[in-house]
């Protein structure tokens, strides 16, 4: 079966339960279409580059699928149809990747780029000052 990667924007005024209904409903076409949702992603609230339909941020969710077709265009006919969904892109792939996307290692929290302790130990023995030739 192909695979396909759907990637939305809410309208930024919506409750993130409401864009989780919202991808709940979309994977439910696609089921009933006889294909799978393998993943499902949600990005957070981003800025936009610019100003789609009097929103500067959206609510970003991306669905890894698998499915016929059919079921993909019935999806993104649905999409269009909504009028909370300001933006839509479905991409055919060769194969979905395994473990969270790209997106979602990047939100690390700040914790992550905390120097480790033998670093800090290191930067410190290195700081000392050296002497400079005149």
């Amino acid at each position: 079966m192909p695979c396909y990667e759907t990637t939305f924007i809410a309208r930024q005024d919506l409750p993130r339960q409401d864009v989780a209904k919202l991808a709940e409903s979309l994977a439910a076409i696609v089921e009933q279409g006889g294909g799978k949702v393998v993943k499902n992603e949600y990005w957070g609230l981003k800025s936009l580059a610019y100003r789609i339909a009097k929103n500067r941020k959206g609510h970003y969710t991306m669905l890894a699928l698998e499915a016929p077709p059919a079921a993909v265009k019935e999806m993104e006919r649905n999409m269009l149809i909504n009028e909370d969904i300001v933006r839509q892109l479905t991409v055919r792939v060769d194969s979905l990747a395994e473990g969270p996307s790209v997106m979602m290692q990047q939100s690390r929290s700040r914790d992550d780029y905390a120097p480790d302790t033998e670093v800090a130990a290191i930067v410190a023995v290195t700081d000392e000052p050296t002497e400079s030739i005149n």
